[in-house]
């Protein structure tokens, strides 16, 4: 009787765990079409024509066409070239990506390290900074670059935004959980010098860091359109983000809604392959700290 007993008992364990499975599979399948169907209605508006209104289901036979109304040169003069607007949008987005996730790193890494008199100062009017909105200085942050004569052209869309208090906060965040400072104190005894130091050995343990923040960036920067339109000017330095914007608005004759969804997955499709590329040390990042815990 006992083991009768406890072999039903399995046996009702086994189904309920089974039953528990399946479920969960059934509502990461509803979440995943769930996330995807608007991809999808995209993929097939990118197939329709400039005279089909409403909502497509199905895929159409204009996708050809719309690839090439979409890259030749009446295109470019009402909007700007498309080329040249992916290509602008991925030298700002990887510039100020690289540029504000490494120096983020090192200014979190200084106030990790060293003990120094203002160092809970600096910490505290960094994440004050945090708190300001963009917005709020936007007029005096034109006028000054126009002073300079700085306004069309890209160097206030990348140098300013390498100072990123989030970027820098969750870079301190990290390093006080998995940067042993008995490691950078090995180094200084070995005679390894600060910067080597930062560089060698403290940036391989930050990878999975800087690939999250790298991720944000980039996907922030590539979606960008607030400060791209105060600065920008001349249609060869528009962005994405402005280009799109050129295009929704534009009259009834230009309006070209299959062109504009086919731009649209053109346009997302970098930041796809940056995530693609980065995912890997993510996921090792999480299953190291896993491990670590």
């Amino acid at each position: 009787m006992p083991m009768n007993t406890d072999v039903v008992g399995a046996k009702s364990s086994n189904t309920s765990l089974m039953i528990k499975r399946i479920v969960a599979y059934t509502v990461l399948i509803l979440l995943v079409i769930v996330s995807l169907f608007p991809f999808y209605l995209l993929i097939i508006n990118a197939t329709r024509g400039r005279s089909q209104p409403g909502i497509r289901w199905v895929p159409d036979h204009f996708l050809i066409t719309n690839f090439k109304n979409l890259f030749k040169g009446t295109t470019a003069v009402a909007y700007g070239s498309v080329w040249r607007s992916l290509a602008n949008s991925l030298f700002i987005s990887g510039c100020t990506s690289l540029l504000s996730v490494y120096f983020s790193a090192l200014t979190a890494y200084a106030i990790h390290v060293y003990h120094f008199k203002l160092r809970k100062f600096a910490d505290t009017f960094i994440l004050i900074v945090m708190m300001v909105p963009t917005q709020a200085s936007a007029i005096g942050f034109y006028q000054f670059m126009s002073k300079l004569g700085l306004t069309d052209t890209y160097v206030p869309l990348i140098v300013p935004a390498i100072a990123a208090p989030a970027t820098y906060y969750f870079m301190k965040q990290y390093m006080a959980s998995a940067l042993p400072l008995e490691i950078v104190e090995a180094a200084r005894i070995d005679g390894c010098g600060e910067f080597k130091t930062f560089n060698k050995i403290v940036t391989p343990i930050l990878k999975p860091a800087f690939a999250v923040q790298i991720i944000f960036t980039f996907v922030t920067n590539w979606n960008n359109y607030f400060m791209p339109r105060l600065i920008l000017e001349s249609k060869s330095k528009y962005t994405i983000p402005l280009v799109l914007n050129a295009m929704r608005y534009a009259g009834p004759q230009e309006k070209d809604v299959g062109m504009f969804s086919l731009y649209i997955v053109i346009a997302i499709l970098p930041v796809v392959v940056v995530y693609l590329c980065l995912s890997k040390f993510i996921i090792r990042g999480v299953a190291l700290g896993s491990v670590k815990g």
